[in-house]
């Protein structure tokens, strides 16, 4: 059992006022001004700690030592072509990583900038794949204050003057700034997708001023959610006895990250909206032809609230209006001149050149009283283009266009809808807020972990627009729906295994195949053609992308999504369907160019077809798949047990139907491809004496715990699927399997309190894995029979828990992955040694299946306390694939801990699960199907797209 108390890092959750006093939350006490009693908190002036990133061990590095030369050549080989490897551990950011980070800004798929907790914006993510690391300290919010007839006056900028580069008084940049904010009286206050700083008397001491940052992430709101904007609201509450007039300034740099605001031709200019909304336009010209990019900085006019523009201010003495200039003109007048709105479309600038711009809004606030002023920030750059050349509309541009005046218009509509997204944020979270039953650590944490959908490297594109390459040339690539070609009903796994000679046919030619599809897979890929999505669904959301992380630049990872998944398919199942289409489309295709794998450094085909790809590419997403080039995917035994999971896993939470159809024959080719791992016909598969699954430097010999629990759940639920939808034959296939290998399985790896880690004879085959129990993960997320009884799953659990958990650190890091029942840690390799968020959190999701939810709490804290709370190694909205036991991280801003979100799909006991049919899946006589449910759907199914000759089910259509 556990001891101790669940809610013993209070310091970082609750009560408040250890961060402020009482009072001046009272006095916030409207309008959502006031930061939530769960957030994370730190202090302004609190330590930024440099990351420790993490070494490997001498043996390690001599083991690797071949696959290192090898990934060295490629890397040099990539940039030759202009190209960033996918993986490159080589190459340093200059600027190093830190614990600064905070709440990034807009919604998904349309670019993203983060923002640290002291109010500094960096990690500019606007171009695909690229993260712009370092701060552009030009964009910041500013306050100037005049009272008693200017005899008292106040300027600071409003983030705390630690910041290198600062400082030179002779300076005509940002030096000469006032960085007067100490930061002691000021807190942060993060509550994902908002975040609030609370200036408690700084730098007046008689203002105090609450700034709440808004971005609009709704879930199941598909519109908002994608747009490329944030607000941000300041409230102002005046305790003196004089009448002030505050002045903010919020001044942002022509820049998209790095020393793009130097490339030149970079081009400012104001503008009047509608509804009191005015402010500036940046138009950025990017290097090497990638899409411009248009800014908008806007403040909101009201009956006390003023504002006026300066449309551009340069860093350096020789500009027309320097940043020393603009700041003395705020500290005299608190505003700009009108006419600055006539002045239309600044000089292009020079190369060497910044342009900067400056809104500016002013309101006198009354003693003892309340002024609210609002301003916001969007980036618009409505094609998105990748580094080999396809470029596609953003998902915005469904709502906005693709003109560059569109950053006008989300300014604008964020200003004047910004509480209707909050309305709907806190009717999301109040629920989990509100429950008593939840540490307040994971009430926040939850929240603030889907950062990553925002910060992750995200891209959703509308599926209305199609390709183009860089000649302008349309690919095939749209919604399958605006072809004349039909689309595939449920079709009978033997039309997998049919003949398909166009990959073998090398007289075709390319324009052949681009106008042929097979009258088997619609729209797949045969060689390099690219795979079109299946979308039946009325309400189309386009495609997604996300980034395994910003350090492993592979689009969508699925052994990865496997765990991060449980957070779409809860806030936006609709992009979850959507991706597992595409990856159901990925599954019937075949790209049989060569490719060199590092590890070993033999060669084979980039996409084998019945294989589950790793990635859907880099460069060239949907059309060039497999980027990870470490090991050859196509012989992992992960990827495709873990389609099946997280297929069935969807239908059975949605209930969809079409979305069950369209990727049935997916699933039955994914199991199938798999028989040719179960070398003993034992129903078992065996993995191969390399690290074939998601831990790609930890061998694996014969049986596993980790493998083989996820090909038992993937026989279970295919099994379940194929009674769902009729197919009563693959059905008794994949239940043959599943009593078979189940029966093996407990006898080789189960020794009488867990599964060991595999069936081999290694000094580690013993380990205790964190994650041996995955497949049982999944099977309790879908609603399906246990695979082991409750009794070992117990044991098993608590044997993790007691082990991997509690015996590092008394159980405040996390679960490390491997652990010898000696109770040393695993050290065989990198990965065994290293405790790995995502998986610390699915193993917790696990135990709150299996009944033991104190265990898992106290299990996913250590990775709360370790990786978020000020005890920590900080890195809160940067949390690591894994680190080690002395803190050193691996993969900053990585795509697996979104696995939290499992936890929270466990602990909801209202979530709908298609009941599975009503049949034993252990019970070896053959079952008929009541057919009534299936007969339905099948008519459903029919009524939006016609049927083959050979299909399960035979409609009259």
């Amino acid at each position: 059992m556990v001891s101790g108390n669940l809610f013993h890092f209070r310091k970082n959750s609750w009560p408040p006022e250890e961060y402020i006093t009482r009072t001046t939350l009272q006095l916030f006490d409207f309008e959502s001004a006031a930061p939530p009693e769960q957030a994370l908190r730190r202090k302004l002036n609190s330590h930024a700690s440099i990351l420790k990133e993490f070494s490997i061990t001498f043996t390690e590095a001599f083991k690797m030592v071949r696959l290192g030369i090898r990934l060295w050549h490629y890397i040099r080989e990539e940039a030759s072509h202009g190209r960033k490897a996918p993986i490159d551990p080589f190459t340093r950011e200059s600027c190093k990583p830190s614990a600064t980070q905070g709440v990034p800004l807009g919604g998904m798929g349309s670019g993203s900038i983060s923002r640290g907790f002291r109010g500094e914006f960096r990690h500019f993510q606007i171009l695909p794949g690229t993260c712009e690391t370092s701060p552009v300290m030009a964009n910041q919010f500013s306050i100037f204050i005049s009272r008693d007839g200017g005899n008292k006056k106040y300027a600071s900028v409003l983030a705390p003057g630690q910041h290198e580069g600062l400082g030179k008084s002779t300076d005509h940049g940002i030096s000469s700034w006032g960085w007067n904010l100490n930061g002691q009286h000021s807190t942060y206050h993060a509550l994902f997708p908002r975040a609030w700083t609370i200036y408690d008397g700084e730098p007046d001491p008689e203002l105090k001023i609450s700034c709440r940052q808004i971005s609009p992430f709704i879930p199941h709101n598909y519109r908002e959610s994608s747009l490329p904007t944030a607000v941000f609201v300041y409230t102002l509450v005046n305790t003196g006895k004089e009448r002030a007039k505050v002045s903010l300034l919020f001044t942002w740099a022509n820049s998209i990250g790095g020393i793009s605001h130097l490339s030149g031709n970079h081009v400012n200019e104001p503008f009047i909206g509608e509804d009191g909304v005015s402010g500036v336009l940046l138009h950025h010209k990017t290097a090497k032809n990638n899409p411009p990019v248009t800014y908008a900085i806007a403040a909101c006019e009201t009956q006390n609230v003023s504002v006026s523009v300066l449309p551009c201010f340069g860093l350096n003495e020789g500009s027309g209006v320097t940043a020393k200039n603009m700041w003395a003109t705020m500290v005299q007048d608190g505003q700009f001149d009108q006419e600055n709105y006539n002045k239309g479309p600044s000089m292009p600038s020079s190369p060497g050149e910044t342009h900067c711009a400056a809104v500016s809004a002013t309101a006198w606030v009354e003693p003892h009283g309340k002024c609210t002023v609002a301003f916001s920030v969007a980036w618009s750059s409505p094609k998105i283009k990748f580094c080999k050349g396809k470029s596609y509309n953003r998902r915005y541009t469904k709502y906005y266009g693709t003109s560059k005046m569109a950053a006008k218009d989300l300014v604008h509509d964020s200003l004047t809808n910004y509480m209707l997204w909050e309305e709907d944020i806190e009717k999301w979270q109040n629920p989990v807020l509100r429950d008593d039953g939840l540490p307040e650590w994971y009430k926040f944490t939850l929240f603030n972990e889907l950062y990553f959908l925002v910060a992750g490297g995200t891209v959703w594109i509308d599926s209305d627009s199609p390709a183009e390459n860089s000649s302008g040339i349309k690919s095939i690539i749209t919604d399958s729906t605006k072809s004349n070609k039909t689309e595939a009903s449920i079709v009978h796994r033997s039309a997998l295994n049919g003949s398909d000679t166009s990959a073998d046919d090398p007289s075709r030619s390319a324009s052949e195949e681009e106008g042929e599809e097979s009258d088997t897979f619609e729209n797949c890929t045969v060689n390099s053609k690219p795979v079109g999505p299946t979308n039946n669904d009325d309400d189309d959301v386009g495609r997604f992308l996300y980034l395994e992380g910003v350090e492993y630049i592979m689009w969508c990872t699925y052994d990865v999504h496997f765990y991060a998944s449980f957070a779409l398919l809860e806030l936006f199942p609709q992009i979850e369907l959507s991706i597992q289409r595409d990856f159901a489309k990925a599954v019937l295709s075949e790209d049989t160019r060569k490719v060199k794998f590092l590890a070993e450094g033999n060669s084979g085909i980039r996409k084998v077809k019945g294989a589950v790809p790793h990635d859907l590419g880099t460069h060239d997403p949907w059309h060039e798949m497999n980027a990870y080039n470490i090991h050859d995917t196509s012989r992992w035994k992960d990827l495709n047990p873990k389609f099946v999971l997280q297929v069935y896993r969807d239908f059975a939470a949605t209930g969809n139907l079409s979305f069950a159809a369209q990727v049935y024959p997916a699933v039955c080719a994914a199991i199938d491809y798999m028989d040719q791992f179960d070398r003993d016909n034992d129903g078992l598969i065996e993995n191969d004496g390399f690290p074939d699954q998601t831990y790609d430097t930890w061998t694996v010999h014969g049986i596993s715990a980790y493998c083989g629990s996820l090909w038992l759940a993937a026989l279970q639920a295919a099994a379940a699927m194929a009674l769902q939808l009729g197919d009563q034959s693959f059905a008794d296939k994949c239940t043959h399997k599943f009593i078979k290998g189940k029966a093996v399985f407990e006898e080789k790896l189960w020794n009488g309190e867990y599964f060991n880690y595999d069936s081999g004879s290694s000094g580690n085959s013993k380990s205790i894995q964190a994650d041996q129990l995955a497949g049982q993960w999944y099977t309790a997320a879908s609603g399906l029979p246990d695979l082991f009884s409750g009794e070992k799953i117990s044991s098993a659990l608590q044997k993790i828990y007691d082990f991997n958990v509690m015996k590092v650190r008394g159980g405040r890091m996390g679960a490390v992955n491997g652990m010898h029942p000696n109770g040393k840690v695993d050290e065989t390799c990198m990965q065994s040694r290293e405790i790995w968020t995502g998986v610390t959190y699915g193993a917790a999701a696990t135990m709150i299946h299996a009944g033991m939810k104190e265990q898992a709490f106290a299990t996913a804290e250590g990775i709360f306390t370790a990786g978020w709370s000020e005890e920590g190694f900080g890195y809160a909205f940067q949390t690591p694939e894994g680190w080690t036991m002395d803190g050193h991280f691996r993969s900053l801003i990585y795509m697996r801990p979104l696995s939290i979100w499992g936890m929270q799909w466990a602990l909801s006991t209202s979530k709908t699960i298609l009941k599975p049919p009503q049949i034993n899946l252990m019970d070896r006589t053959p079952h008929t199907v009541n057919s009534s449910h299936n007969e339905a759907g099948v008519k459903k199914i029919a009524a939006k797209a016609k049927c083959f000759g050979n299909a399960v089910f035979h409609c009259s259509c």
